[in-house]
């Protein structure tokens, strides 16, 4: 995670927004947040923590937010801007926003928690939240990342169990927890092989005899079915033959019976067959004439009442023409004083513009009195603040400065000139106290090397010897071991009796049992000395190598301190020698010229930037000057433009004395009267056009009415002609086509009989007639359909039944047989299947009971837990050992416990808990720096960022100087760290850094130092 911009409000001691830009901050990659204690610095690392977990280290989230919320705000709003993910490739955001209730100030409203990834400048919510974009914890962010105060050393006071869980969240080592895996693998395996044991089980009757049993069965089954089947169709072509007879038989006895059916309807169709005839020459030709007659006699009813009614119409349109007529007239001569009373609404108009004219020329008049006085006095003041300016300009001219080039490199000269001094003061003493270290190093080095014997030249040749002095002693052990094992055998020579060990019969100097005893216990004694020495030598060996290594570090930091001091002496001869040409002789003497320059300068900048505000006031004025003077003017301009437009008006009104009394008038009633004449007007125009308009439609429907009238009258003349010719032609084709009584013709025309539907019938009935005679003819001709017998059927159907039965039963149990062959061909071959897999099973089941024994209780995450710490230590050892000098070491035991290699006591171990506050801290520094180059490579960022909230109060000025330096050369890692400390010389040291003030009124500040 890498901080990129950060904003605080209402947080704590920060009143208003503050915003922490951290782009230049890590851009340089060590910098520092200053301030004094209780100014606001550690609440920067709280915000960061709030904006990412919701909560902080002082406060839980619950029940003390209202200690969290400053005092005199009403809302806590911070926002942070930060990168993560794979290589830092991601923008996100932060915010997180909370606020008391209006109502009751101790109480704080439910917090809003919100991310955000910003893509191509937008902001995009998310609903992960920090664990997953961060990839971490809170607890372990405060252990990697960002290290709040007083949580320094939080790792190295784990316990082993938290301290391996942290290790196994922080680093995914989750994945190598397969316990629980490896059982539920176990598990399903030994479900598999249940499963399996259950299926052959039920395979267990399936074998190769009993199927070879059935396949002879089968074969046998299939000669009898097929016997049975020859039977089978003989009977069938048989009955085929009987069924074919019986059909026949059974149509020539329906048709028997149709027959007779058809000759007792015959007489009926006869007589329909007369009605049917008489109806269509009745339809046909008479009854088209007759619908004539009566549609002519309709037609006439209507002419004769339209005639009726045109006639009444006739008078009512002469009366209403004239009533209309009579209204016209008298809309016309009001119509005609149109003219002259619009001219009259037009010079009442010129009135009510002279009136608002008059208005106009009031203000105007109004706004060049006020204008004149105003214009007047801004010009006097104007000229006075313009001398003002002449003066202070000519006494900033005449204070003489030095170019800031210079000023610059005199400011640098005595901050350069104070540096020097404390460092030449403070490289003596420890000087001193480097050739004091190194000369009590080269006495104990003395006095180890008294030691050797005067044989050896080096404690490594006298290692050698003693080991090799040690290896004949302990082969001489060996063969004495030896002849006092012979010695415990010795009661069981006997002379003449072969020996056991080389089978001689004479023993002519047996072992002498006590003198060897005496001989292997001087010997051990010796070994057991040896040893003691050699280990002795070990020690000396191990010590003055150490000592050697210390003091050669120690006259190489004296070289090095040395040079550094000769250096700086050089640099600061060079500083005043340049000096001393500019007449600056002692740094009293620089210090005084920059301050009498500083304050020349801060008088002359108090001069020019009263000048700048003076000029600013003096064009401000002039242009406001000017645009007064162009308003006068203007104004000016309009009065007499208006005093014109007004003669223009008076002379355009036609009627002066109508108008006359108007102008006295308000000019609401002036419109009015106006509106009154109008309305009348365009009443008067509306009401004759409508007039007009009924008029002509009223004329146009007499003209209509008069015209029907006219054409009714000739159609009820023409109809009754048409009627009479009508009914001498109905008599004459009645005459023709035999119809004497009228009634009875009538009766036929209202006749319902449908003469299609008839006619059908008739026909059907006389071709079923002759289609069931010829069918009688040909069955009664066909052999054996006459003599048919039942009784011979059903005796030919019962003994096809009995040979359909047989067959079936035969075939059925082929069937079944056949089936059950194919089932047991299946569950044999799946039955050898089952007993492959099963033993594959046992295999494999024996396999992972051995993983489980292994995984159990997270065995492997322990172990893998421990190398990922080991390899933390060696890192960290990187840079402990440099800050303690190569005097001490970390180590991690097999139970994840810290101890401390102390070279200084022969490389013995104590635990990390025995350290002082400073070794503790150089220690915690150490492995906090490599437990964020572990998580920077996880998450494979070119960029690690470290955050540290310490007060470093427990280091001297050397250890602080070391660890200093350590941070520093962080830089050249592609590392970023950030400090939070109050102390002087950190600040002093530290170029770029945030500066947190607290002010009374608004709260923290944060200022920068670039």
């Amino acid at each position: 995670m890498i901080p990129i911009k950060l904003d605080i409000q209402g947080l704590y001691s920060y009143k208003d927004t503050q915003t922490i830009d951290f782009s230049q901050l890590t851009a340089a990659g060590l910098f520092g947040i200053f301030g004094a204690v209780g100014s606001g610095k550690s609440s920067i690392l709280e915000a960061i923590l709030l904006a990412l977990y919701g909560s902080t280290e002082r406060l839980s989230d619950r029940g003390e937010k209202t200690s969290m919320v400053n005092l005199q705000s009403e809302t806590l709003l911070i926002t942070f801007e930060f990168r993560a993910g794979p290589n830092h490739s991601k923008t996100y955001l932060a915010r997180y926003s909370a606020k008391r209730n209006p109502k009751n100030f101790e109480d704080i409203r439910p917090a809003e928690h919100t991310f955000y990834e910003k893509r191509d400048g937008i902001l995009e919510p998310l609903t992960q939240k920090a664990e997953e974009l961060v990839g971490m914890k809170k607890e372990h962010f405060k252990q990697t990342v960002i290290i709040p105060q007083g949580k320094f050393r939080e790792f190295i006071d784990l316990t082993p169990g938290p301290r391996a869980e942290m290790m196994k969240e922080l680093f995914g080592l989750e994945r190598f927890d397969l316990s629980a895996k490896t059982g539920s693998l176990l598990k399903a395996l030994r479900e598999e092989k249940i499963r399996l044991e259950t299926q052959l089980l039920a395979l267990e009757s399936y074998s190769k005899e009993i199927l070879e049993e059935k396949e002879i069965q089968i074969k046998e089954i299939a000669f009898s079915a097929e016997q049975f089947e020859l039977a089978f169709i003989a009977a069938e072509t048989q009955f085929s033959k009987q069924e074919v007879l019986q059909t026949k038989n059974q149509q020539l006895q329906g048709y028997l019976k149709e027959w007779a059916s058809l000759e007792e309807k015959r007489a009926e169709i006869v007589e329909k067959k007369n009605i049917w005839k008489d109806f269509l020459r009745a339809k046909t030709y008479l009854k088209p004439v007759w619908n004539l007659i009566k549609e002519k006699q309709s037609d006439l009813e209507k002419f004769r009442v339209s005639v009726t009614d045109c006639s009444r119409f006739k008078e009512a349109y002469e009366l209403e023409i004239a009533k209309l007529e009579e209204e016209e007239l008298r809309l016309k001569e009001r119509a005609e004083q149109k003219s002259n009373r619009e001219a009259k609404i037009r010079d009442l108009k010129k009135v009510m513009e002279i009136q608002n004219l008059m208005l106009a020329v009031k203000e105007a008049q109004f706004l060049v009195e006020k204008l004149q006085p105003e214009i007047e006095a801004k010009t006097n003041w104007l000229k006075e603040l313009e001398s003002d300016i002449k003066k202070n300009e000519s006494s900033a001219e005449q204070i003489a400065l030095p170019d800031l080039a210079q000023m610059a490199e005199l400011k640098s000269a005595i901050r350069d000139w104070n540096q020097w001094e404390a460092q030449l003061t403070k490289m003596h003493s420890e000087f001193k106290a480097l050739e004091a270290s190194g000369f009590e190093m080269a006495k104990v080095i003395q006095e180890l090397e008294k030691q050797l014997p005067l044989q050896e030249t080096s404690f490594e040749s006298w290692n050698i010897s003693q080991k090799h002095l040690l290896g004949k002693l302990e082969m001489e052990r060996e063969k004495l071991q030896q002849k006092t094992g012979l010695a415990t055998h010795l009661h069981l020579l006997t002379e003449g009796e072969a020996c056991p060990l080389c089978g001689s019969t004479t023993h002519p100097h047996p072992i002498e049992d006590q003198e060897e005893e005496a001989e292997l216990k001087a010997n051990l004694q010796e070994i057991e000395a040896a040893k003691i020495l050699l280990e002795n030598i070990t020690k000396y060996a191990r010590t003055h190598s150490e000592q050697k290594i210390r003091f050669e570090n120690q006259l190489h930091n004296q070289s090095t301190k040395l040079n550094d001091l000769e250096a700086i002496q050089s640099q600061l001869g060079i500083l005043k020698e340049s000096l001393k040409a500019k007449n600056l002789h002692t740094k009293e003497a620089l210090s005084g010229f920059i301050q009498q320059t500083d304050a020349d300068l801060q008088k002359k900048e108090a001069l020019l930037l009263t000048v700048k505000a003076s000029r600013k006031k003096a064009e401000e004025s002039k242009t406001a000057l000017e645009r007064e003077t162009i308003d006068l003017r203007t104004a000016e301009q309009k009065l007499m433009g208006l005093v014109t437009t007004i003669s223009a008006k008076k002379e355009e009104i036609k009627d002066t004395l109508f108008c006359k009394p108007f102008f006295e008038k308000e000019a609401d009633i002036i419109s009015q009267t106006i509106q009154k004449v109008q309305r009348d007007i365009e009443e008067t125009t509306f009401l004759l056009e409508g007039k007009q308009k009924v008029l002509r439609e009223t004329r146009s429907k007499q003209a209509t009415n008069l015209a029907d009238l006219k054409n009714f009258e000739k159609s009820v003349i023409e109809t009754e002609n048409k009627i009479q010719e009508l009914k001498e032609e109905f008599e004459a084709l009645k005459q023709t086509h035999g119809f004497q009584d009228e009634s009875a013709l009538i009766a036929l025309f209202h006749h319902s009989l449908d003469a299609d539907k008839v006619d059908a019938e008739i026909r059907q009935f006389e071709d079923r007639s002759l289609l069931v005679k010829s069918k009688l003819e040909e069955l009664r001709g066909e052999t054996g359909v006459s003599e048919f017998s039942p009784e011979t059927f059903e005796q030919f159907r019962s003994e096809l039944s009995e040979k359909k039965l047989a067959l079936n039963a035969i075939k059925k149990e082929f069937t079944l047989l056949d089936q059950d062959i194919k089932e047991s061909k299946l569950r044999w071959e799946e039955k050898q299947l089952l007993q492959k897999k099963y033993g594959k099973l046992e295999n494999r089941e024996s396999n992972l009971k051995e993983l489980d024994g292994l995984f159990k209780g997270n065995g492997f995450v322990k172990y893998v837990s421990l190398i990922y710490l080991k390899e933390l230590c060696n890192t960290a050892n990187l840079r402990f050992m440099k800050l303690t000098k190569n005097s001490l070491s970390l180590e991690i035991d097999d139970n994840n416990t810290f101890w401390v290699i102390d070279y200084l006591n022969g490389g013995k171990r104590r635990l990390l808990k025995t350290l002082s506050g400073g070794q503790t801290f150089q220690a915690s520094l150490c492995l906090a720096l490599a437990l964020a180059e572990k998580v920077k490579s996880l998450n494979q960022a070119d960029q690690s960022f470290f955050f540290l909230d310490e007060g470093f109060g427990a280091l001297d000025k050397s250890a602080l100087r070391v660890v200093f330096e350590t941070l520093k050369s962080l830089r050249h890692e592609n590392r970023i760290v950030g400090i939070i400390s109050h102390v002087e010389e950190l600040q002093q040291e530290i170029e770029v850094h945030a500066k947190v003030v607290l002010d009374p009124e608004k709260g923290s500040q944060v200022g920068y130092s670039f």
